[in-house]
C-alpha cells in the first residue's frame, strides 16, 4: 500500500510525498519548496528517490535542483520542465509508465494549464496526482492551452473510476466554491459540499484530496455540459460550455 504524506507549503501549495514501503522508494510530486519537502521527508524517515513533475511552473518544479543535489533523486516529468532551468532526467508523456518501487503509475497528457502538463495515475490504487489540471471545484487557468485542449484533458480525468482519489496542488477550494454556486445554484450536492468546505477551513483543515465522484457531482467545470441552459447556450458544444464557465471564473471577483 502506498503511503502518502500531504503538507502545506508556500502560500497555498501542497507538498506531496509518496512512499512505497516495500522498496523504500519515495517520490516528491512536484517541488514547490525544496527545504520544506526535505524536512518533511526527514521527519517521516523517508529518503526521496524520485521527483515527478506535473508541469514546469516554478511552484511545481522550482525545487528540483536542490532536491536532486541533496538526495540524488531521479527527476521525471514533461519536456517543458527544462523551462525552469533543469531538464528532467526522464521525459514522459501520454501512455508512458513510471515505476515507484513495486508500484506503477500511468502518465496522462492533461495539457491546457500549460501545454505539456501531465498527471500520474496509480490505477491499481485508484489514486491520481493531477497538479494544476483539476482542483477541488475548479480547474487550472488556461495560461497556454485552448479551451478545446483543456476540455479534452478534463474529460480524460473524468473518465477515471469514480472512486479515484485526486490529489491536486493547491488549497483553492473555498474560493472555487464561491464561484461554483454562481453557475450551478440549483445543485443540492454542491450546496452541501460548500457547507462542508467552510467547516473544514474554519477548523484549519485541508479540503484536498477529493474523490472523482465528488468532482463529477459538484465541479462546474466537469459539469459544464449539464449547465448549458443555465449558461444561456443550450446548443453549444461541450467544450464551448466549458470555455464559458472558465471565462466567467477568470472574471470572478467574489
Amino acid at each position: 500500500m502506498l503511503q502518502i504524506h500531504q503538507f502545506p507549503c508556500l502560500s497555498d501549495n501542497y507538498g506531496l510525498l509518496v512512499h512505497e514501503p516495500e522498496s523504500g522508494a519515495t517520490a516528491a510530486i512536484d517541488t514547490p519548496d525544496a527545504e520544506e519537502i526535505l524536512r518533511q521527508a526527514a521527519a517521516k524517515g523517508w529518503r526521496i528517490t524520485d521527483v515527478w513533475n506535473t508541469h514546469w511552473h516554478p511552484d511545481h518544479a522550482g525545487g528540483n535542483a536542490a532536491i536532486k543535489a541533496a538526495t540524488g533523486a531521479v527527476v521525471t516529468g514533461p519536456a517543458e520542465v527544462e523551462r525552469i532551468g533543469t531538464a528532467a532526467d526522464r521525459i514522459v508523456g501520454e501512455g508512458d509508465v513510471v515505476q515507484l518501487g513495486k508500484t506503477k503509475a500511468r502518465v496522462l497528457d492533461v495539457g491546457g494549464h500549460t501545454l505539456g502538463h501531465v498527471a500520474f495515475v496509480f490505477d491499481a490504487e485508484n489514486i491520481a496526482f493531477v497538479g494544476d489540471a483539476l482542483f477541488a471545484l475548479g480547474c487550472g487557468r488556461l495560461f497556454e492551452g485552448t479551451p478545446e485542449q483543456m476540455w479534452e484533458s478534463l474529460s480524460k480525468l473524468a473518465a477515471l473510476p469514480e472512486q479515484t482519489t485526486l490529489y491536486c496542488a493547491h488549497e483553492y477550494t473555498q474560493s472555487n466554491a464561491r464561484f461554483a454556486v454562481t453557475v450551478d445554484a440549483a445543485n443540492a450536492a454542491l450546496a452541501a459540499r460548500v457547507a462542508e468546505i467552510d467547516r473544514l477551513r474554519s477548523e484549519g483543515k485541508a479540503t484536498v484530496p477529493m474523490t472523482l465522484a465528488q468532482e463529477r457531482a459538484t465541479n462546474p467545470f466537469l459539469r459544464a455540459p449539464l449547465l448549458k441552459a443555465a449558461l444561456g447556450m443550450p446548443g453549444a458544444q461541450d467544450w464551448e460550455a466549458f470555455a464559458e464557465v472558465r471565462r466567467r471564473k477568470d472574471g470572478f471577483k467574489g
